[in-house]
């Protein structure tokens, strides 16, 4: 496997992609079925998140050492209008989209990272990293 994968994201064919292509990358690096779901869930979200507000962007995958633990970074990166208000968008229940509004607030709380960096006319970038449970030689 190449060290880092990417979907562009263009139609909402490409975020069943993305979300097959995250599934089978954790497979590999050794995640459960349980941590599978939650990256698939998160890749889900920032897919769908760069297609409803910035049209199109890209979806990173990228397996990540750090010391004694291995896992995978998940990065979306658009060029879209950016987040007008991050403090409002990390709050439980808010929905801009009239989705459910579990959005960037349950994609935090799936992964073990979380960061957002978001300039109004720029666009956004989120990473996201899971860690593997346990210790690896």
């Amino acid at each position: 496997m190449e060290n880092e994968s990417s979907v562009k994201i263009l139609s909402e064919w490409d975020i069943v992609t993305a979300r097959q292509l995250g599934r089978n990358i954790a497979k590999e690096l050794g995640f459960g079925t349980v941590d599978q779901t939650r990256i698939t869930t998160v890749i889900s979200e920032l897919a769908r998140n760069i297609y409803l507000y910035a049209g199109k962007g890209e979806i990173h995958f990228e397996p990540v050492k750090s010391f004694d633990k291995r896992g995978l970074k998940v990065t979306a990166l658009d060029q879209g209008p950016g987040i007008q208000d991050i403090r409002k968008a990390m709050e439980d229940g808010f929905s801009t989209s009239g989705g459910l509004g579990a959005g960037l607030p349950g994609v935090k709380r799936l992964m073990d990272e979380f960061d957002l960096i978001s300039s109004r006319g720029k666009g956004t970038t989120i990473q996201a990293v899971k860690w593997l449970k346990g210790r690896f030689g």
